[in-house]
């Protein structure tokens, strides 16, 4: 069963050792570096989950919150190792965070930023219910800016 673990002193290291394919290290950061950036962001409430299933480390994502226009959750970083893809667990993991982040209650929304060649991370993300919001960063022209909006 998929769940979500904070990082620990237990279980950083197994995460670190978290890898994606080699076409996929286009479109994320390593998990050194997504552990990084969870430091970096603290100020901006930035939450690393580690996505395990039973005792094994599967995947880890990165959310911060977003302050500015439109204020939101902003999911900067999700991945599931390479051997333990096409099997649904990125699929659960992201109802757990999107759970999880709705019973904060913060905001009603959450935003990803997505490369428009990353087929496999568009095709679960709009399986999940994010929706193309239309707006192109002129930072990131080659990516879509997909929101993910609670029900009321």
């Amino acid at each position: 069963m998929i769940r979500l673990e904070h990082i620990s002193e237990e279980n950083w290291v197994e995460v670190a050792r978290l890898s994606v394919s080699e076409e996929q290290q286009a479109f994320l950061d390593r998990p050194l570096g997504i552990l990084a950036r969870g430091y970096v962001y603290r100020a901006c409430n930035a939450r690393v989950f580690a996505i395990a299933n039973g005792d094994e480390m599967v995947g880890v994502a990165l959310v911060r919150d977003l302050d500015e226009e439109p204020a939101c959750y902003d999911l900067q970083q999700f991945m599931i190792d390479r051997r333990f893809q096409n099997r649904g667990y990125g699929t659960q993991a992201l109802r757990l965070i999107l759970a999880a982040l709705r019973g904060e209650g913060k905001y009603g929304c959450v935003e990803v930023c997505v490369n428009k060649k990353d087929d496999s991370a568009l095709h679960l993300y709009r399986k999940t219910g994010f929706v193309d919001t239309g707006y192109i960063d002129d930072n990131a022209p080659d990516c879509l800016n997909l929101m993910y909006f609670f029900s009321k």
